[in-house]
């Protein structure tokens, strides 16, 4: 009995999700451990540098828990769009059979990466909360849709550069360097209203400032950040995701043959 198209891109999916984490961590003798500790010993660094001056300017809010969710967010978008640009090349052999396309590619390393700082996040608030932080889920639904349209922003900015970094390969390298900067302009150390509000016309226009501030408001039950809004998540999630796919789909011959 024929697989329909759906049943084939899962089973093709399914085997790069598997092979993903076989190279990622099946090196390492602490295997899983190494997905845990970068994110967490960037937090601790950014605790021990900051943590008493944002105690002090943020004195009613449990500044691990602020960083937590900006950082974590944060790190989930930069490893989907960053992994997306050699996600060619990674799998060029696997491409011989028709069933593997390279928008798999996208699709499995997106799973694998927020499965691996889904569970992160878990951890980490976890850990915070059993060391007397306080915080409180106060909107669950908002915090998973929240996240949804981080992983699907991230797969369109992925398709992109998934594209570029095949077509023009000398941009690999300059790819990455683009992400770098939206770490300080993203409210991932500092709070939006921290900022004048002159300046929030220009950093609103950054959908990463509305995942962070989203996700804080969703645990933190006296935090709101005026200015951010699901419904502009949303919209520049599917205009990203229609460009990706619009520029994947104009270029997916010239990918499998290069």
């Amino acid at each position: 009995m024929a697989r329909s198209g759906i049943e084939v891109q899962r089973a093709a999916v399914s085997a790069l999700f598997l092979r993903e984490i076989k190279t990622r961590f099946g090196k390492y003798r602490l295997g899983y451990f190494w997905a845990v500790l970068e994110p967490a010993a960037h937090m601790l660094v950014m605790l021990a540098v900051f943590g008493f001056i944002m105690h002090r300017t943020m004195p009613d809010i449990s500044f691990p828990v602020f960083l937590i969710n900006g950082i974590i967010p944060y790190f989930l978008f930069s490893n989907i769009t960053t992994r997306s640009i050699g996600a060619i090349e990674a799998n060029q052999g696997l491409f011989n059979y028709r069933p593997v396309r390279p928008v798999d590619t996208i699709i499995a390393r997106a799973l694998l990466e927020s499965l691996i700082y889904g569970c992160v996040y878990i951890v980490l608030m976890a850990i915070v909360g059993f060391a007397g932080e306080d915080f409180a889920v106060t909107r669950l639904v908002t915090l998973i849709l929240t996240w949804l349209l981080l992983v699907i922003f991230s797969c369109g900015v992925g398709l992109i550069f998934m594209v570029v970094g095949n077509a023009f390969p000398e941009t690999e390298k300059f790819l990455p360097i683009l992400i770098k900067p939206l770490y300080f302009v993203s409210c991932i150390m500092f709070p939006l209203h921290a900022i004048p509000r002159d300046y929030w016309p220009y950093l609103l226009w950054n959908p990463i400032v509305h995942i962070v501030e989203l996700s804080r408001e969703c645990v933190v039950a006296n935090y709101v950040s005026e200015g951010v809004n699901l419904p502009y998540l949303a919209l520049c999630t599917l205009v990203v995701l229609f460009l990706g796919l619009a520029v994947y789909r104009r270029n997916e011959e010239a990918m499998l043959t290069s």
